[in-house]
């Protein structure tokens, strides 16, 4: 939990006019930012849209960031870390055996989309897609979630290998690498056809392409 020791010291300059103090709006604006650029990226993200939805001058964004680009990558470690939670949190269901917790993490995934009518992807795939306007910086912080979502996946994947759900000499690195690969492909799908559909499909394909020591997970 943060406490008033590491709560960034409020700057020089005007405040917001919403009420709050420096460090709620500076959280708030991180929240309206997941909100808009899981919905639409960078690109077509403009600061005036998310200040004046919060009731923030446009004079003062830079009370609470140095930059566009730095306030694109305190909202990306956010979701991070809420995405790293998520994760932990399937992936170590000890209710669940390990093939069965990465299909309750599809399904919860399914219902998200589900829940915002398809508007909102995810902000790491978002942002991948428009590698080419990002600052080199914010790319390799991309590839570097990548690779800690495989290696949680990979983690999960060697558990079902050790509990024959998998075969032994299964290549997790290389099975969780390809499901985020196609995962991602999938939300993109499912966002432009407004159906879980291509993500369950994938999962589908995904598991039937594991290799297995007993009858394939239902």
């Amino acid at each position: 939990m943060e406490t008033t020791r590491t709560l960034p010291r409020r700057p020089r300059g005007r405040p917001a006019r919403n009420g709050l103090d420096y460090a709620d709006t500076r959280a708030l604006l991180i929240r309206r930012g997941l909100e808009i650029l899981t919905t639409q990226g960078v690109s077509a993200t403009a600061l005036d849209d998310v200040l004046k939805s919060i009731n923030v001058p446009k004079g003062s964004f830079y009370h609470y960031f140095e930059s566009k680009d730095a306030f694109v990558t305190v909202t990306l470690d956010t979701y991070a870390e809420y995405f790293a939670r998520k994760l932990k949190l399937h992936f170590h269901n000890p209710l669940l055996t390990p093939l069965a917790r990465l299909a309750a993490f599809v399904d919860d995934a399914c219902r998200g989309v589900e829940r915002h009518a398809f508007t909102r992807g995810c902000l790491v795939g978002n942002l991948g897609q428009e590698v080419s306007v990002l600052d080199e910086r914010l790319r390799l912080r991309l590839e570097a979630i990548f690779s800690d979502w495989e290696r949680a996946l990979a983690d999960c994947l060697s558990a079902a290998a050790s509990s024959d759900e998998l075969a032994t000499d299964a290549d997790c690195p290389a099975l969780a690498h390809a499901f985020w690969v196609g995962w991602e492909g999938a939300i993109l799908r499912a966002r432009l056809s407004r159906s879980t559909a291509p993500m369950r499909a994938f999962f589908k394909l995904f598991l039937s392409a594991l290799p297995r020591t007993r009858a394939p997970f239902p």
